[in-house]
């Protein structure tokens, strides 16, 4: 055994590449090798025989493994040394560029929107965007010949033959958050609702998805003129200029009085500039929550009143970047999302600034 192992340790040693070893290893400790025969001569042995050569065998077989694996391994270590001699990368040289995503301008002007009410103490709620038909018209005092509830404006779920109950509605305003959150935290409250909403239209400036921005306050002695000063706060810290406002008397079934507000405007070019001119547009409807709306979200109409708004922000986004066809917003074009786009580090902040 001590001439088996002087052999092949020596022989191992001088093996110069991975085939040889593998050669070696067959010939000492496969199945037909040198050793694997003297393991077949035990059984010719008296136990006491095996009882001491067998430890051996074992112990000469484990060190030859040893001596096979431990010079593979200088091998392979060898061979990497020589490849990365030949090989090599120059870190100086610059990154590739690789293309970032961007914010799409509606996140962008909804997070902006955001900001703008969390500094003046509006909550965000939200609610689910597949109505039940009170929420999304009776509790808001819609009646049941109003236009709005027509299949030709609303977008109504199906219901199976012999269900009599009313369908559910793909939500036609946020404000029915308005109607949930006065269920859940009652008055006084000052909330802004932003979400998806759907009607039955398009073309240049409507889509049947879109999205808008509700707001509400009730408190025991608000009024109109509060309502007058949130919104021109609002403007001017969106728009990043003073900008004038002009309400005009209207009529909403959830509110009364009512009013839709025009702002300051100017045309040249076929683009409009907000905040100079002798033009005015029509941005919002508003107006004071309707003693109805309030009774239905629980509140007690006699103690309390409060004023209501929406606004659309994918119009936000059209007039403040420029953004000409309101259905561009939903075509999904790389090129328009990369011109329109905002960074990720683009986050609107009232210190930082809203505009880019």
């Amino acid at each position: 055994m001590d001439d088996l192992r002087d052999k092949y340790i020596g022989l191992i040693a001088d093996a110069a590449d991975e085939a040889a070893i593998e050669d070696l290893r067959v010939q000492a400790v496969g199945k037909k090798g040198e050793i694997a025969l003297k393991m077949r001569e035990l059984g010719k042995m008296t136990p006491e025989e095996r009882q001491v050569m067998g430890p051996k065998l074992n112990a000469l077989k484990d060190e030859i493994n040893s001596a096979l694996s431990a010079k593979k391994s200088s091998l392979a270590d060898a061979a990497l040394e020589e490849r990365l001699k030949t090989e090599w990368l120059d870190v100086t040289l610059p990154g590739r560029g690789r293309r970032q995503g961007s914010i799409h301008p509606i996140s962008q002007v909804t997070e902006e929107v955001t900001a703008i009410f969390a500094d003046m103490g509006f909550a965000v709620a939200e609610g689910p965007q597949i109505e039940t038909d009170w929420y999304n018209f009776d509790a808001l005092n819609i009646p049941g010949h109003h236009p709005a509830r027509a299949e030709m404006d609303t977008f109504y779920t199906h219901r199976a033959e012999g269900d009599n109950r009313p369908p559910h509605v793909l939500r036609t305003h946020t404000s029915p958050v308005q109607i949930r959150s006065m269920e859940k935290t009652g008055a006084p409250t000052r909330i802004i609702c932003p979400g998806r909403v759907y009607r039955a239209d398009y073309d240049q400036t409507h889509t049947p998805m879109f999205h808008q921005v509700e707001g509400l306050a009730i408190d025991k002695d608000i009024s109109m003129a509060n309502l007058k000063w949130v919104l021109e706060e609002f403007l001017t810290a969106f728009f990043g200029t003073t900008v004038k406002t002009r309400f005009r008397a209207s009529h909403f079934p959830f509110t009364e009085p009512s009013a839709e507000v025009d702002i300051q405007c100017s045309w040249e070019d076929g683009s409009v500039k907000v905040g100079e001119g002798d033009d005015w547009l029509e941005v919002l409807g508003s107006g004071m929550v309707h003693p109805k709306v309030l009774a239905a979200g629980g509140i007690d109409a006699n103690e309390y009143q409060g004023f209501a708004f929406g606004i659309g922000i994918d119009r936000l986004a059209m007039l403040k970047y420029g953004i000409p066809d309101l259905r561009a917003f939903f075509d999904s074009d790389l090129r328009w999302l990369r011109h329109y786009g905002f960074a990720s580090l683009d986050q609107p902040t009232l210190h930082g600034g809203l505009v880019r």
